[in-house]
């Protein structure tokens, strides 16, 4: 049978006990594995392992010996309890031993729990979970994940006193980072608030957020845009020693500034415009992008782009013969002098 996204949803909660299994896939190989997780958590409890109620196997070992399957489903453990038997990364080479044990499982007998990749319509392995009357098969795509789902990880880690603005923050943090990204940063903000009572704030949140992995640029940025000219040089040698592109800091430095014209030329005002960002901006970043906009004005901004576009075409230019960096530190230092001018 079966599961629609929605329907899914509850079932890796609370799946049934009295099912034969699950076929769980998709092309994100993270969101079916944190998927998979929360349902044998669900289905066998924190102590499966220890009391080896649950059997894993690779699907590659049952082209080998196709029995493995069969003989781990009927196998008697030594603790009571529902069992399982998890089949990894399964295709349609593994589907002759999995439809014979969907079609010789009892009562009793272990849940069979497979995942896989993106699997066809007419995939056999796809076809034999969806046509069983007591399994069930579901997809999982690249869907945001759903307030609900964000809650149910944050109860998860024991994070529950969650104001509105601070789950608007999480929300579009999730959307924007992948599956297992958000669930390890979820983590990291549950250690962060160990024995702290007091509601989530979006400080906390920006504390523990993922931070772009150009940390350096974002830094030669912020100096640029706040005028400290002084300051461009030295962190221009960190960039080059670390090997950035002086076309990737370019288009790094063009998406600050139009991000500055965009708060700063909303009708309805930079406090406004700030608003009205997507992805949005939060904590300490949201204001330090208010001050750089309403510093340098929607008409220096204009400016400015038009100097940053200058300098990509010159950088991207099949005749340029001057290096790249030094072009655009120097772009970079008439911008610093541009935001000083009154």
């Amino acid at each position: 049978m079966k599961l629609s996204p929605r329907e899914a949803d509850g079932y890796f909660a609370k799946p049934d006990p009295s099912k034969t299994g699950l076929l769980i896939y998709g092309p994100d190989a993270m969101r079916v594995s944190l998927k998979r997780q929360q349902m044998l958590a669900a289905l066998l409890g924190p102590t499966a392992e220890e009391e080896m109620r649950l059997t894993r196997m690779p699907a590659a070992d049952l082209r080998k010996d196709p029995a493995l399957l069969m003989d781990a489903m009927k196998a008697v453990g030594f603790f009571p309890g529902i069992r399982a038997v998890f089949v990894e990364d399964a295709n349609d080479t593994a589907a002759p031993a999995v439809i014979a044990a969907l079609e010789a499982w009892q009562q009793g007998d272990a849940q069979i729990i497979v995942t896989a990749g993106q699997l066809k319509a007419t995939s056999k392995l796809r076809k034999a979970f969806e046509g069983h009357r007591n399994a069930y098969a579901t997809g999982i795509y690249d869907d945001p994940p759903s307030r609900g789902e964000i809650e149910r990880i944050l109860g998860t880690a024991r994070i529950r006193d969650v104001p509105g603005d601070s789950m608007s923050a999480l929300v579009d943090i999730a959307n924007e980072i992948g599956p297992g990204d958000f669930s390890r940063m979820v983590e990291k903000l549950a250690l962060y608030k160990y024995e702290d009572s007091t509601p989530l704030t979006l400080d906390d949140i920006q504390a523990i957020a993922p931070q772009s992995t150009e940390a350096a640029v974002d830094d030669m940025l912020n100096i640029v845009a706040e005028g400290r000219g002084a300051e461009i040089g030295p962190l221009m040698g960190r960039l080059q020693a670390q090997g950035t592109n002086a076309v990737t800091l370019c288009i790094g430095a063009t998406r600050h500034f139009r991000t500055l014209y965009t708060i700063a030329s909303d009708p309805g005002g930079p406090a406004q415009g700030i608003g009205r960002l997507r992805p949005p901006a939060y904590g300490k970043r949201r204001d330090r992008l208010l001050r750089q906009a309403q510093s340098w004005g929607a008409f220096k901004l204009e400016t400015a782009l038009t100097l940053l576009t200058d300098t990509d075409l010159q950088l991207r230019s099949a005749g340029q013969t001057a290096p790249a960096l030094a072009l655009m530190e120097r772009a970079l230092i008439q911008l610093a002098r541009l935001s000083r001018v009154g």
